[in-house]
């Protein structure tokens, strides 16, 4: 446990942070003219693209011999989708000041995608570069 909480703490932290901004009551921050209309999507995007990215870095360091596989990365992506279904679940049931939204699952789940790829992109320059 205590070799867990070394590798993934600031991803458990940044977890804490989404799941805190997703469930908190902003009020009418969403219709204030800072804001454009897609914003809420572009931040469901960027929390999860750097949950994604936090969580992967914690596994790899966590595993340094073993190289990242593709079956990580299918949990990693089970994981984190799961965790924005559950939010969604949360603002349709206990959060009631937010709106549980499919667009919003969809945009954690792109935010997902996005980090996994960047990740195994970035996975397989270096691979590249050694060889």
């Amino acid at each position: 446990m205590n070799s867990f909480i070394k590798y993934h703490g600031l991803t458990i932290l940044w977890a804490l942070f989404v799941l805190v901004m997703c469930c908190a009551n902003l009020g009418d921050v969403s219709e204030s003219p800072m804001f454009f209309p897609g914003f809420d999507k572009l931040t469901h995007t960027g929390f999860f693209f750097t949950l994604v990215v936090l969580y992967c870095n914690g596994a790899i360091r966590q595993q340094k011999p073993i190289p990242f596989s593709y079956k990580q990365a299918v949990l990693v992506a089970i994981i984190a989708i799961f965790f924005g279904g559950l939010i969604e679940i949360l603002q349709l049931t206990i959060f009631t000041w937010r709106s549980a939204d499919w667009s919003d699952l969809f945009a954690d789940s792109l935010g997902t995608c996005m980090g996994l790829f960047s990740v195994m992109v970035t996975l397989a320059a270096r691979g590249y570069d050694k060889k």
